[in-house]
Parts: C-alpha cells; sequence; structure tokens
C-alpha cells in the first residue's frame, strides 16, 4: 500500500515525464497532458516536460521534487529512465527498474510467469532462417507474432498460415529484434487495474477487428469496453487475483495493469503486464478506477503516492 497523502504541497514540484522518442511517443504526449491537468487541479505544483535526449538535464533543470512517470515504450517504460532517476536519488511513480524492465519484456515477462507455475499462451523466438513448419507444428495456427519489447499492439500481427509467418515476422522486426510467436487463444480478452495494491474492476474487450490492435485501441469507435465485465462474481474474483498474483511475480509496484484471455473452456491465460499504462480518453486504467468510484483526477493522486515507495 501507497503512502496516503492530503496536502499537495507534501508532494513538492511534480515534473511530468510524457512524449520521448518511442513509437508510443503520441500516445504519451496525451496521457502526460491529462496528468498534468490533472495534478493542476488537485494544487499540485507541476512542470510538463517532453523528454528528449537530454531528459536528465531537463529534469535537472526543471526543479522538481518527484517525477510522475507517464512515458510510454522504450526509453520510459522499460527501466531506463527509472534507472537514471534511481541514481539522481529522485522519487519517481511505479515499477522500480526490474519491474520496468520485466514489463516491457514479454519473453521474459512470459518465462517468470511459467516458473511461477502461472497460465500464459506457449511461445517460440523467431530467428533469421526459423523453420515456419515446425513452429506450426509446435505451436498450431492461428498464431500472433508480436516484438518483444513493443507495447500498444505496435507491430503486432495474426497469422492464419504457415507461409504467412515470414511476412509477420518482418513486420514485427522493422520494431525489435526480438520477436516471438504465441499460441493463439481464442476467447474474451481483459483487462484488470492494479493501484495501490488494489485490483480494480475487471475490463472485457470486444472489437471487430481480428485482435486488439492499435488501432482498436486509439482510433476505432467500434471498439467496446465491458465494465461491468459479464463475469460471474466468482468469475471476476479469479481473474483479479490471477492478475495480482502476475503483477507480484514481475516485482511490480504501484500501478500497472494485466492483459488476460479467457478461453471457450473458461481457463485464463495471462497475456502481459503493463508497468506504466495508457492514460488518455481511450485508456483502460481511468475507465476500471471510475467503475470502482475513482475519477480521474484521484486516480493520478493515488499513482503519485506511489513514488513515497521509491523513498
Amino acid at each position: 500500500m501507497s503512502r496516503r497523502i492530503a496536502d499537495p504541497k507534501s508532494f513538492g514540484r511534480v515534473a511530468v515525464l510524457m512524449g520521448g522518442t518511442s513509437a508510443e511517443r503520441e500516445v504519451s504526449l496525451k496521457s502526460g497532458a491529462a496528468v498534468h491537468a490533472a495534478l493542476e487541479r488537485r494544487g499540485v505544483e507541476t512542470v510538463a516536460i517532453d523528454a528528449g535526449e537530454q531528459v536528465i538535464r531537463q529534469i535537472e533543470q526543471s526543479g522538481c521534487d518527484r517525477v510522475f512517470i507517464a512515458l510510454h515504450g522504450r526509453g520510459g517504460e522499460d527501466g531506463v529512465i527509472q534507472g537514471a532517476l534511481e541514481t539522481m536519488g529522485m522519487p519517481y511513480t511505479g515499477s522500480g527498474v526490474l519491474a520496468s524492465a520485466l514489463g516491457m519484456d514479454k519473453l521474459r515477462t512470459k518465462r517468470i510467469w511459467q516458473g511461477a507455475g502461472l497460465p500464459t499462451p506457449d511461445c517460440a523466438q523467431l530467428n533469421d532462417g526459423f523453420d515456419a513448419e515446425d513452429i506450426v507444428a509446435r505451436l498450431g495456427l492461428p498464431l500472433i507474432i508480436k516484438p518483444v519489447h513493443e507495447g500498444s499492439s505496435i507491430g503486432m500481427s495474426k497469422v492464419d498460415t504457415a507461409d504467412a509467418l515470414e511476412t509477420a515476422w518482418r513486420q514485427a522486426a522493422r520494431y525489435d529484434s526480438e520477436v516471438i510467436a504465441e499460441q493463439w487463444i481464442d476467447g474474451n480478452e481483459y483487462t484488470v487495474a492494479i493501484v495501490a495494491a488494489e485490483a480494480l474492476p475487471a475490463i472485457c474487450l470486444q472489437t471487430p477487428h481480428s485482435f486488439y490492435d492499435y488501432a482498436a485501441k486509439y482510433q476505432a469507435d467500434t471498439t467496446e469496453y465491458l465494465c461491468p465485465c459479464g463475469l460471474g462474481q466468482g468469475d471476476e474474483q479469479m481473474l483479479q487475483r490471477l492478475a495480482q498474483q502476475a503483477f507480484d511475480a514481475v516485482g511490480a509496484w504501484g500501478w500497472g495493469r494485466v492483459d488476460a484471455m479467457r478461453d471457450r473452456h473458461g481457463q485464463y491465460w495471462l497475456i502481459e503486464v503493463n508497468t506504466i499504462p495508457g492514460m488518455t480518453d481511450h485508456s483502460l486504467v481511468p475507465m476500471a478506477a471510475r467503475a470502482a468510484g475513482i475519477d480521474f483526477d484521484e486516480l493520478v493522486w493515488r499513482i503519485l503516492e506511489s513514488s513515497y515507495g521509491q523513498e
């Protein structure tokens, strides 16, 4: 549980890091702007920083006392900025170096979950010269192809034939040198937000797209977000417990989101953990918070309180 703070002055001056140079820059700018506005409404002294190549100097020159990280993707969500802030002795929101690095690495996260006995779809790493028929024989069809270190479904695609694997791998490899093929789970997709050690109500995601891709997340008006999610109380509680176990297994802290699938037999499968999820008008953590009676400004406040866990 994060330390509870009543006086906005107790936070000191807060720098909101946003933007950056990753493939998720545009989403991060929207998240950061929303967070910055929420903190101002709550009376917190804050400064917005579009994190560039001289981000450490930007932070030092801002005169801030702590940092709210609203960066998505590499350089912001993968432990890099967290390590720099640790070296500076600067408190920051969310998970530390290790959990951030793991959360950004789909392959190593899956291996940790497997080692902990948590259910996650099997996968295979795709290297130059891989045998498509061998991959299909092992994992079946269809498959979902993913860059290991990207978020927001960037570079992901579904393949239905062995012949399509090569093209999908090349597309994913444009974003990352490490690519995986993952078993396809046929069923509903759910996400569980975790804030201050509390699992919020689950959201069921439904899209006419073949999967919940970048367009479905940030651009489409056809994506449906069901909250209540349609599960019975016992099934939803089971999903929330599994999400908390998955979150804890990688050492995540403060806030985040765990994505999962439920197959036609009722089995849950963990997909990934997000240590700095989106905070835009399309984002899922604010949606789950509203269902729990937590408005956006209060959500941002509680996330900022997690910065005391780093002191």
